[in-house]
């Protein structure tokens, strides 16, 4: 099914009518991202080990919320798969949690995935949008290229740069997506004038 041309601009409509409306809650999201990207450029090792442990308690706490939910569904097809992922789950975020630099060099490719997506999607976001963001789509779409930079940096670099590279890669995307979202909210307020 593909979208009539008054349906597409009726959806650009309503993304740039969301802008103006809450830029100031993208300013506020983009300099807490800011500060937080700086935060861990400055100190990566630490960020590496916490992005990691919270990790492990996602982990664990999925995998235990599964458990529960497998067990009060016992009779329901699946039950030795849902039995098995649940168990997993609590184990992958036990070790995170208990040895969370064991985990950095299986986590560091999970992250080389993310960053290529996620630019990928920024491009594309930027590009879909080019005329609702004015002179502004190009901020997005620096960011979605620094991503897929970020994700080819890390990869070459790999084992030895494990240790520190997600704190590293995660500091520099939330500054980058920090600064391209108070681009985006400072734009957004003028348009409201």
């Amino acid at each position: 099914m593909s979208m009539k041309s008054s349906d597409i601009e009726r959806l650009q409509s309503a993304v740039a009518t969301s802008l103006r409306e809450h830029w100031t809650l993208f300013l506020i999201e983009g300099i807490v991202l800011v500060i937080l990207g700086m935060a861990a450029i400055i100190i990566p090792p630490i960020a590496t080990l916490a992005v990691e442990i919270i990790l492990g308690w996602l982990f664990f706490i999925s995998g235990i919320v599964g458990l529960v939910m497998t067990f009060m569904m016992r009779h329901a097809p699946g039950f030795w798969w849902s039995l098995f992922s649940a168990v997993l789950a609590i184990a992958a975020g036990a070790v995170l949690i208990g040895w969370p630099v064991s985990g950095a060099l299986s986590l560091t490719l999970i992250l080389i995935a993310f960053f290529i997506l996620e630019g990928i999607a920024t491009i594309m976001y930027a590009l879909d949008h080019k005329r609702e963001l004015s002179g502004r789509w190009g901020l997005l779409l620096a960011s979605g290229i620094v991503d897929l930079a970020l994700a080819a940096i890390i990869f070459a670099g790999l084992p030895g740069t494990a240790a520190w590279a997600i704190g590293l890669l995660v500091g520099i995307n939330m500054l980058f997506g920090g600064a391209a979202l108070i681009g985006l909210a400072l734009h957004a307020r003028h348009a409201t004038a």
